[in-house]
């Protein structure tokens, strides 16, 4: 993407890259396209088949979607200047009466701190509770499970159900776990499923970066608050974690951000 096209789109802050890190996954609303949401809704309903890879070419509205300044922003900020769409796409509909979906990893449990894959997931349509939501665990996207284990857990402690506004993108780490809850209700819920892969390495922040948010002091009397780089990473617990595992995310967290920055690890 060359720097005059950066220069137009909604880039994110250093809260919102390192929230990003720590929670794996980052939500926008396009609330300035509320037409095209409807049109592409209405063209899923009456979808009689599954066209895999080419929804794009069967609902070409989408790609209003994959090209909207926000949605460029938010993955210019975490995947690059030239980060590309992947060819693998996937219009995922749950009918009434479908059933839930295991928890699971797309990926092949690679514990990526390259921030090198991205999913991202858009309703185009209202999803309520029991539409059958997309369910995120946040912070898992570093822990690796094995599929068969993970089939055979239910509700996990601090699952976020994707109950959202028509025209809601969702951009998740790759590794991030997910499922589905059923659904109960009278209405299809679609989700359609994009990709987006890395390029290159960073060798400098993409995003709207403030130098100053990574020197303040932690602190600990503020630490529910933290809006900076070194509370955010030290005391953000979205699973609740004991101390010992907490040191090891935390490790991780920073060595993402370095490798964002274009820097060295930390030692």
């Amino acid at each position: 993407m060359s720097q005059a096209a950066v220069e137009t789109v909604s880039l994110l802050s250093d809260l919102e890259v390192a929230n990003f890190i720590v929670y794996g996954y980052h939500v926008i609303e396009l609330e300035d396209i509320p037409q095209v949401h409807k049109t592409i809704s209405d063209q899923l309903d009456v979808l009689d088949h599954n066209p895999g890879d080419a929804i794009l070419d069967t609902v070409p509205e989408l790609r209003q979607i994959v090209e909207h300044p926000r949605v460029v922003g938010a993955l210019t900020s975490l995947a690059g200047n030239d980060y590309q769409l992947n060819s693998h796409r996937h219009w995922h509909c749950k009918d009434p009466g479908t059933p839930y979906m295991h928890w699971h990893q797309d990926s092949t449990n690679s514990r990526d701190i390259g921030l090198n894959k991205f999913l991202a997931a858009y309703y185009p349509a209202e999803v309520t509770a029991d539409m059958g939501p997309t369910m995120v665990v946040p912070a898992t996207q570093y822990r690796n499970a094995p599929t068969d284990r993970m089939a055979t857990y239910f509700n996990i402690k601090g699952q976020v159900p994707m109950v959202v506004k028509a025209g809601t993108v969702s951009i998740c780490h790759y590794d991030i776990w997910h499922g589905t809850a059923a659904n109960r209700s009278s209405k299809r819920r679609h989700m359609v499923k994009f990709l987006f892969d890395r390029t290159r390495e960073n060798i400098g922040p993409t995003w709207n970066h403030d130098p100053d948010f990574v020197n303040r002091p932690r602190d600990w009397n503020r630490k529910e608050e933290a809006k900076d780089l070194g509370n955010v990473f030290s005391f953000t617990n979205p699973l609740g974690v004991n101390q010992s595992d907490r040191y090891k995310e935390v490790r991780i967290r920073r060595e993402v951000w370095a490798k964002l920055m274009g820097q060295d690890p930390p030692a």
